[in-house]
């Protein structure tokens, strides 16, 4: 039987985004100031769930909400079964933003919404190529299980629990709309680990608070030191001054009651390619160096400034590492935290390594660093995945690709972590192009609204092509 999966798209295109608006809406960023036992990750998430599988079961599909963790609906019938995982959870909007983040808009063709890109977008894209199969009431053998996810940006609690408590096996097989084009068929390892400083403050410059970051998995947009200082306010605004005219920041200077507050703004991107953003709080500390701290805040910032800073690939840390096939291993400054009232400040590195590596060798020389008392790692790690490409999922995938593009298809390896590796055979699969502005984790996140509609092709045509 042949389809023509791009006409049956240009169908639905209206349908189509009016369902994606509708959730893109919904913010869905982790709150755990609200969470509770009905909303494990807060009430965002569990209504963007809410809402997925509402749709789904408007639709004419079996749905099943695990808790509210994640939820799956059902298609087809067969003794193998194809997964495909999403996540409507999304990262904290931050500012900068030149429309409301859960207002989506369109301008000159570009989607702009807080997981637009990540990952609502492409979901929705994935939905209704999965749709127009159904639609068309096209012969199956295998069984489709669609799972979404409502905590992927943070620690992959909700799959967690879901297989845990779902009463269902995994599935045989299976991709994830989360990444991008032509296949993501190797990801790197994921792991966060904690450089913690303790004892006490002294010198001319006392330092009170230093927090920045909203995400491991972010650059830091901004970060703010609040701090009491042998100076002057006048004296600190000429200094931020002549600072931030050497780099690509902002930054502002306040004083309250004898205490000096700095805050310095860069831009945030995906902590799987911290290069390209501007890290607000290593540019914070390399301010603050110039000063008189001393103790557990000479040591934060000393290090934060003269070791992290710009230091993406951990070369000055001593864990740089590439291996041929999955390449170089990656660090994201992310999370800063410290409290002159605490003995236990913290900064989180996010690191995305090849195989060849392990978490336990990138503990051992971050115990080496100067001012650091220890070091410890996440609950959750992800281990190196890959794929093979003759494996027929990834053959049938790029195959398809270069059907509907006419683009040489080729495997990929990346630093980012998709619900593919939950499967010894699983991959990304789009929605993203070659050459695509990325702008996810980002102030005005975008998805080309083009894009998403070629992705619903290309997607029915795949779905179809592995379950027939």
């Amino acid at each position: 039987m042949t389809v023509d999966f791009k006409a049956e798209v240009e169908k639905r295109k209206s349908d189509m985004m009016e369902d994606l608006f509708s959730l893109l809406r919904i913010n869905s960023e982790r709150d755990d100031s609200k969470a509770d036992k009905e909303h494990p990750f807060g009430p965002g998430p569990v209504k963007a769930l809410e809402h997925f599988l509402k749709m789904a079961e408007r639709d004419g599909y079996e749905t099943a909400n695990i808790d509210n963790y994640a939820g799956h609906f059902t298609f087809g019938e067969g003794d193998e079964e194809l997964g495909i995982f999403a996540h409507l959870d999304v990262v904290p909007a931050g500012s900068g933003w030149d429309t409301d983040p859960y207002e989506p808009v369109i301008k000159d063709g570009r989607l702009y919404a807080r997981g637009s890109s990540d990952d609502k977008g492409p979901t929705m894209a994935c939905y209704y190529g999965l749709k127009i199969i159904k639609d068309l009431g096209l012969p199956v053998s295998k069984k489709v299980r669609f799972i979404v996810g409502t905590d992927e940006e943070s620690g992959w609690g909700d799959m967690d629990y879901y297989f845990a408590n779902s009463g269902l096996k995994k599935p045989d097989f299976g991709f994830s709309p989360d990444a991008e084009f032509p296949i993501i068929n190797g990801e790197k390892g994921n792991i966060t680990e904690y450089l913690h400083f303790a004892g006490k403050n002294a010198g001319d410059f006392t330092l009170i608070s230093f927090t920045g970051g909203l995400r491991e998995n972010m650059v830091p947009e901004s970060a703010t030191a609040v701090f009491t200082a042998d100076s002057s306010l006048a004296d600190l605004q000429k200094d931020l001054e002549a600072f931030t005219s050497q780099y690509p920041i902002t930054a502002e200077v306040s004083e309250d009651n004898g205490q000096f507050s700095v805050t310095v703004y860069g831009k945030s991107a995906h902590g799987s390619t911290p290069e390209e953003g501007i890290n607000g709080a290593t540019y914070l500390a390399n301010f603050l160096n110039q000063y008189a701290f001393e103790g557990a805040a000479k040591a934060f910032i000393a290090l934060t400034a003269n070791v992290l800073h710009d230091d993406f690939d951990g070369k000055k840390i001593g864990v740089a590492y590439t291996d041929a096939k999955m390449g170089a291993l990656s660090m994201n400054a992310g999370v800063f935290s410290f409290d002159a009232n605490s003995d236990d400040n913290t900064i989180a590195l996010n690191f995305r390594y090849p195989q060849g590596t392990d978490a336990k060798t990138i503990q051992a020389e971050l115990e080496k660093l100067a001012g650091v008392t220890k070091v410890t790692l996440s609950e959750h790690e992800h281990t190196p995945h890959y794929v093979p490409v003759d494996d027929p999922l990834v053959a049938t995938l790029l195959s398809v690709y270069e059907k509907q593009t006419g683009l040489k298809g080729h495997e990929q390896v990346i630093g980012g972590g998709t619900f593919g590796r939950l499967l010894e055979r699983g991959v990304a699969y789009g929605a993203m192009f070659p050459d695509y502005v990325n702008t996810m984790h980002q102030a005005n996140e975008f998805a080309d609204v083009e894009d998403l509609y070629r992705a619903a092709a290309i997607y029915a045509e795949a779905i179809y092509e592995l379950i027939k």
